[in-house]
């Protein structure tokens, strides 16, 4: 989903009219819009406009033919994805290396190999997460030398495929916990970051210090939570909910996390039970499902209150799916 046009109910005929002849706004919207098709004869149409809109005079009208060429998920369009590869406006050419590794074809690899080596940070950027998505075993030598790369944010998109590509084939996880060690010190903060996160992917805890001081961090606090969990962190997950200046969502996940390794951890429990009261429905819908994955009977009394509620407007389905879930795991 593209965040500058989250939802639109344009016909395709408005759509198709648009991207070719509307304004500069209307002819992007369209562009996003057409990525929707699901009916195979719009699907050509859709197919045929977006490639002409690639060469468009506006970047956000390429950017959003380029993603939503993406989304149709047919192969006939890579020539031209490729060829935008060499945009001249950084977000064009990520939203095609997007789109070359979303269609997983094996003509796309060699381009976005290329761009891994020579290209602009931020094509190399996104050209590492790419490639392992087309070949995963084929990525993994380039993927390593990127991890050297000048620029910390491409050295820490190369660490995060590789943990992927570790995490996907069996046969290359130990050698890439071996490579990604080899990187746990970076000198860059972001890049460690990464570095630990990919070995925590691969059930690996030597980033495990670097992960736990980034748990009031708001940008990396989420990640940070989700990987000390991978690895059964309990202390530093306990930290977590305890910690004063950590986003109450992060707060949040920990709970549900060390539930899952200590169903009677007492503190765990009082966070969830506290987050069904928040004043914020994204955090009361998180406690939500968090319980729905790990909540006890303890936790049912306070799930039913809130459905009772005026907060528990618009959750109905996942308090729900949370009770059932609750009386599953309780019957015999």
């Amino acid at each position: 989903m593209s965040y500058l046009f989250p939802s639109t109910t344009i016909t395709i005929e408005a759509a198709l009219r648009d991207v070719a002849s509307g304004g500069p706004k209307a002819r992007a919207l369209a562009a996003h819009a057409l990525g929707d098709v699901t009916d195979p004869v719009e699907r050509r149409r859709a197919l045929d406009a977006l490639v002409r809109a690639l060469d468009d005079d506006r970047p956000d009208v390429r950017a959003e033919a380029a993603a939503s060429l993406g989304q149709l998920e047919d192969a006939s369009v890579l020539p031209h994805l490729i060829k935008r590869l060499g945009d001249g406006v950084a977000h064009v050419r990520q939203n095609a290396a997007i789109a070359l590794g979303t269609l997983r074809d094996a003509r796309g690899f060699d381009p976005l190999a290329d761009a891994l080596r020579d290209g602009l940070p931020d094509l190399r950027f996104q050209a590492a997460t790419s490639l392992a998505e087309i070949d995963p075993a084929r990525a993994f030598e380039p993927l390593i030398a990127a991890l050297g790369d000048s620029d910390p944010q491409v050295a820490g998109s190369a660490a995060l495929a590789i943990g992927a590509v570790g995490s996907a084939l069996a046969e290359l996880a130990e050698r890439a916990r071996g490579v990604l060690r080899g990187h746990a010190g970076h000198a860059d903060a972001g890049a460690r970051f990464e570095v630990a996160y990919a070995l925590a992917e691969l059930r690996d805890a030597s980033g495990r210090d670097a992960l736990a001081s980034r748990i009031a961090d708001d940008a990396q606090a989420w990640d940070a939570v989700t990987a000390l969990g991978w690895l059964g962190a309990k202390d530093e997950l306990a930290g977590a909910i305890t910690g004063t200046n950590v986003p109450h969502e992060a707060a949040v996940l920990a709970a549900g996390l060390l539930l899952a390794l200590d169903p009677a951890h007492e503190a765990a429990r009082r966070a969830l039970a506290d987050a069904l009261r928040s004043r914020k429905i994204n955090v009361r819908a998180l406690a939500v499902e968090q319980l729905d994955a790990t909540g006890g009977a303890w936790a049912q009394p306070a799930l039913e209150k809130l459905a009772r509620s005026g907060k528990g407007e618009g959750l109905d389905e996942v308090i729900a799916s949370a009770l059932r879930a609750i009386a599953e795991r309780g019957a015999p």
